[in-house]
C-alpha cells in the first residue's frame, strides 16, 4: 500500500518538474492600450441586455448587463492603428451602482499577439477616476498570465456617446 503512494507521489511530481521545464521563468509584460468606447448611437461597441426601459443605458442601475466589443488601439487617437478587441461583459454589481463587475477578454489582432488573450475580472470602482482590476489569465504569449490593469476615462465626448478609457496592464506571464 505504501509503494502505491509513492509510486503515484512520484508521478505528481515528475508532472510538475516537466511542466516547469517547458515554461521556464515567468516574463513581465507592460503596455497602455486605449479603449474606444462607444455606447451609444449606430455605431455602439457597449450595449445594455437587461434593465432599459426608456432606452439610455443605466450605469448605475443594480444588475443591469453590459455587452461590449471595443477596438482598442495602440494610441489614443480612434483612427490611430487597432492592436485588439476588449470583448466581455459588465455587470453593476452594488447596490447603490458605485461598482461594476468586469469580464473582459483582451482578444489581440495585431502582427506582434495576435490570437493571444488577455482575461481581466473583478470589481471596478467605476465612479473613481482610477479603477484597478485583474488579469486571471492569458492564452498565447500570455499563457497563464497573472497580474492587474488599471482603468482611466480620459476623454469622454456626451454628445456622441463617446469614450476613450487608457488602459494600463502589467502581466506576468510564460
Amino acid at each position: 500500500m505504501a509503494s502505491n503512494s509513492i509510486r503515484i507521489s512520484l508521478v505528481f511530481l515528475a508532472m510538475f518538474i516537466s511542466s516547469e521545464a517547458e515554461l521556464g521563468q515567468p516574463k513581465e509584460t507592460k503596455m497602455t492600450l486605449y479603449f474606444q468606447d462607444y455606447s451609444g448611437g449606430p455605431n455602439a461597441t457597449v450595449v445594455q441586455i437587461t434593465g432599459q426601459p426608456d432606452g439610455l443605458l443605466s450605469f448605475t442601475k443594480f444588475g443591469a448587463i453590459f455587452c461590449t466589443d471595443d477596438p482598442i488601439t495602440e494610441g489614443f487617437d480612434p483612427s490611430s492603428a487597432e492592436i485588439a478587441r476588449a470583448q466581455g461583459l459588465y455587470v453593476t454589481s452594488a447596490l447603490d451602482g458605485s461598482n461594476t463587475h468586469v469580464l473582459i477578454s483582451v482578444v489581440f489582432t495585431n502582427e506582434e499577439y495576435k490570437g493571444s488573450t488577455l482575461e481581466i475580472q473583478g470589481s471596478s470602482a467605476q465612479f473613481e477616476r482610477v479603477r484597478e482590476v485583474a488579469v486571471v489569465g492569458g492564452t498565447g504569449k500570455f499563457r497563464l498570465a497573472r497580474g492587474y490593469v488599471s482603468f482611466e476615462t480620459i476623454h469622454y465626448d456626451a454628445k456622441i456617446y463617446y469614450a476613450v478609457i487608457q488602459c494600463n496592464v502589467t502581466v506576468l506571464h510564460y
